[in-house]
């Protein structure tokens, strides 16, 4: 019904409205962080994806009371405060991690973990999704507890880390949730999950708002806060929706930057280096990033990589991913 755009478009709205206030209070604060691909060194005010979790919340909860006074029914609402819970202790994590300096090591790599487990927990206690696995020539098996105790907690703290190590440039960390979020909301939508595809609208909606100041050259990067809660919210979306399979495929990108970070021993950082007309060069001389793998192709194809160009880049491949994963998990019925 035309009345459920109202959560999705107030989503957008609250972000879009209240967000330059955030800037200039930011800066005034001195809530500000290098933007480290420009020549040229700048203060950009940090936190910013604090707005975007308010947006967020706010038009799920106008999707609530919908459900419940002009619907009159209530069904999953227990599992959609769930979700509003353990997307806020997520952007609780982030907002710490922030405010004690990512640059200079902010929580501990383990107790960020730690906490991103306890951020499960609303699911756990609930005991959502569908604890069976399909295996070929085997069948289905039923896990149990298990998947409630352990791939829950695994999975919604291992996606919300992932998530935030593909980061770094001007626009991809929002445009990656667009992408992803978006993705998983078509996917909830055709099987059968509307409620929890328009939740992922209103994140959606929230991070275009957010792009708009974000993108090149941004007037706000989205901090911890924003990124460790979009991780989890994939992974609560594939749980709650059982599509997790698909989920993973579209993923990706972020496995595969896992994997490149993991090479740099976690230390390695996803910048480039900039040069005086505005392109950048490979920060080192081997890979540890997929932005460093978007930097070294852009210089093959066209001699110069900008940071525009390389966000664009690794937006594409995230399209193709999806493309693919829909293609696959679609019409192949993997």
């Amino acid at each position: 019904m035309i009345i459920l755009i109202i959560p999705i478009i107030l989503s957008f709205f609250i972000v879009f409205f209240i967000l330059p206030e955030w800037i200039k209070k930011a800066r005034r604060i001195g809530l500000s962080w290098e933007d480290l691909n420009k020549y040229r060194k700048t203060k950009v005010a940090g936190s910013g994806g604090l707005i975007v979790i308010l947006g967020f919340i706010l038009g799920v909860l106008s999707y609530i009371f919908l459900k419940t006074f002009y619907f009159e029914t209530q069904s999953n609402i227990i599992e959609i405060f769930a979700l509003t819970t353990s997307v806020l202790i997520l952007a609780g994590v982030g907002l710490t991690d922030d405010l004690l300096g990512w640059w200079s090591g902010g929580l501990s790599k383990k107790f960020r973990l730690i906490m991103c487990v306890f951020a499960s927990i609303p699911l756990v206690v609930i005991n959502v999704g569908y604890p069976e696995i399909s295996l070929p020539l085997i069948g289905k098996i039923s896990l149990g507890i298990f998947y409630a105790l352990v791939l829950i907690p695994i999975g919604v703290s291992g996606a919300a880390t992932t998530f935030n190590f593909l980061a770094g440039f001007n626009g991809l960390e929002a445009g990656e949730g667009i992408l992803l979020v978006g993705a998983l909301s078509l996917v909830a939508y055709l099987t059968g999950s509307s409620w929890l595809s328009l939740i992922g609208l209103c994140m959606v909606s929230a991070l275009f708002a957010f792009l708009v100041y974000n993108k090149f050259p941004a007037k706000v990067f989205p901090g911890d806060v924003l990124t460790y809660p979009i991780g989890g919210l994939i992974a609560i979306m594939a749980i709650l929706g059982n599509f997790e399979k698909i989920a993973i495929f579209f993923f990706l990108p972020c496995i595969i930057e896992t994997f490149l970070k993991i090479r740099g021993r976690l230390k390695k950082q996803s910048f480039g280096k900039p040069n005086r007309d505005g392109s950048l060069e490979p920060a080192y001389k081997k890979i540890y990033s997929l932005n460093h793998i978007a930097i070294f192709f852009l210089k093959k194809i066209k001699g110069k990589a900008y940071e525009k160009d390389v966000v664009l880049l690794i937006w594409l491949f995230q399209l193709l991913v999806i493309f693919f994963g829909f293609l696959i998990f679609t019409i192949f019925k993997v």
